[in-house]
């Protein structure tokens, strides 16, 4: 009867050793960042339909956007803000059909664009809002989509 025991001890103590010690280079891994799920973050961009978003890049002090008008109409006034960022006046105002415009979202402390804060940490995961007039109608939209992105 002794034997059997011991031998069933001796199992389970080898086992439990060899999951020791999985555990703890798993532990290791993760404490030197190895493991970090930040650097594996998908970088996307999505709008409703109508308005494409074709790059994206983010920096501690703003966010640029590529959209693309799909709609079928000409556009004006056409806005972008994302999270607590604000529109910078110095992109195009307006997007004819087909066309792509490049959009710069600015996101200082500076006090002249009304206490915007600059991105901290490693990732950017906002709400992307876009206003426009279609030129035709002269009504205004709103397009709202996410923008997910590392800081760079």
């Amino acid at each position: 009867m002794m034997k059997k025991s011991q031998a069933a001890l001796e199992f389970l103590m080898t086992y439990g050793w060899a999951i020791l010690v999985v555990l703890v280079a798993i532990g290791a891994l993760a404490y030197f960042g190895v493991l970090s799920p930040d650097k594996f973050l998908p970088a996307k961009c999505t709008l409703q339909s109508g308005i494409a978003c074709l790059d994206h890049k983010a920096i501690p002090i703003q966010v640029e956007v590529v959209i693309q008008n799909s709609l079928g109409y000409d556009l004006s006034s056409v806005t972008l803000k994302a999270g607590g960022c604000g529109f910078d006046s110095t992109s195009k105002p307006t997007l004819a059909n087909g066309e792509k415009g490049t959009y710069t979202i600015t996101c200082d402390s500076d006090p002249v664009t009304a206490g915007n804060q600059p991105l901290t940490g490693s990732k950017y995961n906002a709400q992307l809002n876009i206003s426009y007039t279609i030129i035709e109608t002269g009504l205004s939209h709103n397009n709202v989509g996410q923008i997910t992105t590392r800081i760079e």
